[in-house]
């Protein structure tokens, strides 16, 4: 049976590893976030570069500020998690 102080060290690695792990999917999360903004924003500017009625220029207009406003929720989310994830696993640091 492993003494306490080795369940101890066993736990601080569980817990290091969780904190990594939780970063990892906070950033694969922002990445996801930066590819559906920026698909928006190239949906946006064909749609106003390419056709000319008035239709898809609203649509390409909608994408435009779609994709700029996925673009900033992003990185809000990411930086409010990343802000509690170090509060919960670094104490505050």
């Amino acid at each position: 049976m492993p003494e306490p102080r080795d369940r101890t060290e066993e736990t601080a690695l569980r817990d290091a590893l969780a904190a990594d792990r939780t970063d990892m999917a906070n950033e694969r999360t922002l990445l996801a976030y930066v590819r559906t903004g920026l698909a928006f924003l190239a949906v946006g500017g064909t749609c106003l570069k390419v056709f000319d009625t008035v239709s898809m220029r609203l649509t390409g207009g909608l994408c435009l500020v779609a994709g700029a406003i996925i673009l900033a929720a992003g990185v809000v989310r990411f930086r409010h998690w990343r802000r509690r994830a170090r509060s919960l696993f670094h104490g505050g640091r």
